[in-house]
């Protein structure tokens, strides 16, 4: 899975396509734009390549997560803090992972259900997340109201732009522009915290795994929630988003030893 909008994405997937292909494996290309026909053919699919960025894999998470299929992203981005190769060494690692020298990182994912009206008299949707799940107000500049329950007692109402709730994965992307803390990445921890919060709470909350964090939007105008930056909904008064940890994780095939906190420095100053 490709992202559209960068040529060189194209161009190495086509050259990884004829590098397996050569080796009698089974290949399908699709953008990561693409999800509908990105699922069509996930039967029978071991592994994801992703070429291009995070934003790439975020995709790919959505397609993989029926059956679990393990992803190994190619970085053609800027951080890649979930890519496990550079463009440079996709084509000489990937005999390595192949041959099963590699090893499976299991991330946690969010559940997100909305109830449009928080009446019940609209069905409920649910989506999952690998990163975040982001309830902000829309195009109006305004501040929206955002009552915040933890596991069924009141915390707080959040006067803000809005209010993130992030896995740990999440916890170095817009979180960690919001104020947020790093978590370890394997780890299942929330992340609760607000967007520019007016004389309201500003604090960020580490939630345990068990936790299920209610948002009940209160606002004259649209806002909006967003599923990992890409799922994009509007969000009506009296809308209610309700989050906890998924059962379903996302599977990283990598081949480089766990180094987080070797590369951590050197990622967020925009190297790789």
């Amino acid at each position: 899975m490709y992202h559209p909008m960068i040529g060189a994405a194209y161009t190495l997937s086509k050259e990884l396509e004829r590098f397996l292909t050569a080796r009698s494996i089974a290949v399908w290309l699709c953008s990561a734009w693409e999800e509908e026909e990105a699922k069509a053919q996930l039967n029978g699919t071991d592994l994801i390549l992703t070429v291009g960025g995070d934003g790439t894999i975020l995709r790919a998470a959505q397609v993989a997560l029926p059956n679990q299929t393990p992803i190994t992203g190619i970085n053609l981005g800027k951080l890649g803090f979930m890519t496990g190769l550079s463009a440079d060494e996709a084509i000489s690692r990937l005999p390595a992972l192949l041959a099963g020298e590699g090893w499976i990182d299991e991330r946690a994912m969010l559940e997100a259900e909305l109830s449009p009206s928080g009446q019940g008299a609209e069905p409920v949707q649910t989506f999952y997340a690998l990163n975040d799940v982001v309830v902000s107000r829309g195009s109006i500049a305004r501040m929206v109201f955002i009552e915040a329950s933890i596991s069924g007692e009141l915390l707080t109402t959040y006067k803000a732009d809005g209010v993130i709730v992030a896995s740990a994965t999440g916890s170095t992307g817009y979180a960690l522009a919001a104020g947020g803390p790093i978590l370890y990445p394997q780890a299942k921890e929330l992340l609760l915290l607000p967007i520019v919060p007016h004389l309201s709470s500003s604090y960020p909350l580490v939630l345990p795994p068990k936790t299920v964090v209610k948002l009940h939007i209160r606002t004259a105008h649209q806002a909006t929630v967003s599923i990992d930056g890409h799922i994009n909904l509007p969000l009506k008064d009296g809308a209610i988003v309700t989050v906890r940890l998924s059962s379903n994780t996302s599977r990283f095939l990598r081949i480089h030893p766990g180094s987080f906190y070797g590369s951590l420095e050197l990622k967020l100053k925009g190297k790789h």
